[in-house]
C-alpha cells in the first residue's frame, strides 16, 4: 500500500511533513496553522490518513493536507 502526500510523493513511517492548509481540530478550539512541521508520522491501515503527535496530543491527519518535508 502506497501512501502519498498532496504532491504525489510517497510517505513512509518516521517522515516529516508540513501542513498545506489551516486545519481546525475536532472537539477543540485549536487551529493547526499552515506550514507547521510535523515530525515522525506513522502510517495507518487507511492510505488517506496518518497518525502523528502535535503538542503532545495524538492526531490523525488526512494526507491531502500534507506535504513531505
Amino acid at each position: 500500500m502506497e501512501v502519498k502526500d498532496s504532491n504525489g510523493n510517497i510517505l513512509n513511517n518516521g517522515d516529516s511533513v508540513h501542513l498545506v492548509k489551516d486545519l481546525k481540530v475536532k472537539g477543540s478550539s485549536t487551529v493547526l496553522k499552515r506550514g507547521v512541521k510535523v515530525k515522525s508520522i506513522r502510517l495507518t491501515d487507511d492510505p488517506a490518513e496518518v497518525e502523528c503527535k502535535i503538542d503532545g496530543s495524538m492526531m490523525v491527519l488526512k494526507t491531502e493536507f500534507l506535504k513531505k518535508a
